[in-house]
């Protein structure tokens, strides 16, 4: 048996109302609301934090780490080992990219399953599109990830059944390297290839599990083109009140992450010995089947998708679109800050990444780590309390003000950190924090990764 063993999906704090759009853009918007990465976040960081969640739950050690998106950090250099050195895996963990393209989620994903031994797929997505365009409005950003292997590897909560891809090529949606928003060719085109193309990977995926149509307790549609979603969903057979939510309304399409943080919504809502139907538009179609096993209602994840969803605070469009290069603002008047050094960010990579102190011989936690303790201390799942906090209008900072705060953490160790997701009224000595990564600045393309602290909210919940 081989298929789900833990998942965590990961939206970031701020949400964008959709009618404050129309006002500044002259277009655009619409009803509801779309999640947004903080200044200080990318598709890097928020994968982390979603595998953070997929991991912390289980005593499973990956080793392969998949990493997609279609809003890579870097080219050339491979982003998926920042992730390896963030969670503190073992070097002999392999770590890849696979990125381009929505479909290349579900490549890594049937990758994962393919392979031997346990494997974390993390998917981020940053969808953005031009100011007043449909790709603004309809994109979200977020991140999923997931935990596969087999029963020898730990308990399976969601076994694979089948999985049917139908491919062809043909020109609906492209974005060249760099550009903010795709093109699309006429959508009534891309709907009727998605369509037929759908209706038979889901026949063919049903047929080879020996299942019907009224035997799927949900049906997840993912993709870009959301009116050929509806369309392969109303073909399927499957019937409608088992038709997953696109989380369009709350979240956005977070693109690349898309299937994997539908998948874990709906996991947290399924009970044992139901079929899900995972399908995929993306330049053919991708249909995973998955059954629940009894393992299921043993798994609590730490911070479900659903209490994300009734959490967040909101964002005004002009940061939006300060914070995604749309809006030149005055640069902080302070000096840039200077490129990070790579032999210094290798020499202490535990820290620096992984955020990992170290205990003398009578348990003291240091911060930063000492070379002349025997033991190191892995913080980052770590929680702290602010001791005092400083509202900083003048240090650097392409979102200002910068947030100060010495933490004690619990079970040892102090340490003065920047926090982040924090709005001034909320500050107070005493606050409970915990860890995030998070990129500090980039200079000369170079991105200078640590971590963060944010308040640890009701929703979130101690771990």
């Amino acid at each position: 048996m081989r298929g789900i063993l833990g998942w965590g999906g990961y939206l970031p704090y701020r949400r964008l109302d959709r009618a404050t759009i129309p006002p500044v853009a002259g277009s655009g918007g619409g009803t509801g609301t779309r999640t947004v990465a903080g200044y200080d976040e990318n598709s890097t960081t928020m994968g982390v934090e979603a595998a953070r969640l997929a991991l912390c739950r289980s005593e499973v050690a990956p080793r392969t780490l998949w990493f997609t998106t279609t809003e890579p950090a870097y080219s050339d250099k491979t982003n998926a080992t920042a992730v390896h050195a963030a969670l503190g895996l073992d070097r002999t963990a392999a770590a890849y990219d696979n990125v381009g393209s929505v479909r290349s989620a579900m490549g890594a994903l049937r990758a994962a399953l393919d392979g031997d031994g346990p494997a974390v797929v993390v998917a981020a997505d940053l969808r953005t599109g031009l100011p007043g365009g449909p790709d603004e409005a309809a994109g979200g950003d977020g991140a999923a990830a997931l935990l596969v292997g087999s029963d020898a590897d730990g308990p399976v909560l969601a076994e694979l059944l089948a999985w049917t891809s139908v491919t062809e090529e043909f020109l609906d949606r492209w974005r060249t390297p760099g550009a903010p928003a795709a093109k699309l060719w006429e959508e009534r085109f891309g709907t009727a290839r998605y369509a037929e193309l759908g209706a038979e990977a889901v026949k063919l995926a049903l047929d080879s599990s020996a299942l019907g149509p009224d035997q799927v307790s949900a049906l997840i549609v993912a993709g870009l083109p959301d009116r050929a979603a509806k369309a392969v969903a109303a073909s399927s057979g499957v019937a409608g009140g088992q038709v997953a939510d696109r989380l369009a309304d709350r979240v956005g399409n977070v693109g690349a992450a898309q299937p994997a943080l539908l998948l874990a919504a709906e996991l947290e809502r399924a009970r044992p010995d139901q079929i899900i139907l995972l399908v995929t538009l993306s330049d053919g179609v991708d249909v995973a089947v998955l059954r629940t096993t009894s393992a299921l209602p043993r798994y609590q994840p730490v911070r479900p998708v659903a209490g994300q969803l009734a959490a967040g605070a909101p964002i005004g469009y002009g940061t939006y679109l300060a914070w995604r290069g749309m809006l030149p603002v005055e640069p902080p008047r302070r000096p840039e800050p200077a490129r990070p050094s790579a032999p210094a960010a290798w020499r202490n990579r535990e820290w620096k990444f992984g955020f990992v102190g170290s205990a003398g011989e009578e348990g003291m936690v240091q911060l930063p780590p000492s070379p002349l303790d025997p033991v190191r201390s892995p913080m980052a799942a770590a929680l702290g309390t602010i001791v005092t906090f400083t509202v900083d209008r003048l240090a650097y900072s392409p979102s200002p003000p910068v947030v100060f705060a010495v933490v004690d953490f619990d079970g040892g160790g102090r340490l003065p950190v920047e926090l982040t997701d924090v709005d001034e009224r909320e500050l107070r000595i005493g606050g409970r924090v915990e860890m995030t990564f998070r990129r500090l600045f980039t200079a000369d393309g170079v991105h200078n990764y640590f971590w963060k602290a944010r308040p640890l909210r009701v929703e979130t919940g101690e771990h």
